[in-house]
């Protein structure tokens, strides 16, 4: 008994996380953020510009 107790822990953990992603809305995978990279380039553009001044 003792360890189908200890199955019931992550089964409970899983179900709850199930719970909690559809309670927010997250029903599917959304595509990867793509623009990262370009992010990260209009920041070093704004810190260079900046620093400069």
């Amino acid at each position: 008994m003792g360890a189908l107790l200890w199955l019931l822990i992550p089964l409970t953990a899983g179900l709850t996380a199930g719970i909690w992603a559809w309670g927010t809305g997250r029903r599917t995978a959304g595509p990867p953020d793509r623009g990262t990279f370009d992010d990260l380039d209009r920041y070093q553009r704004m810190r260079t510009v900046l620093g400069n001044h």
